[in-house]
């Protein structure tokens, strides 16, 4: 054999995940395994119970409250003064 054909000469006692990507395996499985944990890790942070969603939900809902105490506060004041007047006209 020339040196060529040394060159392209494949072994035959490779796996096939050795052969086309360079790892064992056991690494290979290892990889595989993380990326999919990995994946499931991230769809629970987007969606899961205690989600960056929920967070995001719970945001909106605390400004919605915050706008609807200003508003009763408003409103409250306003009956109150209503409540003081009519209690200066009856005399109490």
């Amino acid at each position: 054999m020339s040196i060529k054909e040394e060159e392209f000469e494949v072994d035959e006692d490779l796996s096939l995940t050795q052969k086309y990507l360079g790892l064992s395996t056991k690494s290979f499985l290892l990889l595989v395994i993380s990326v999919i944990g990995l994946g499931i890790y991230i769809g629970v942070i987007l969606y899961g119970k205690n989600s960056i969603n929920v967070l995001l939900n719970l945001q909106t809902y605390e400004s919605y409250l915050k706008k609807e105490i200003h508003t009763l506060k408003k409103e409250n004041a306003k009956l109150q003064k209503e409540y003081f007047e009519l209690k200066e006209i009856s005399g109490g």
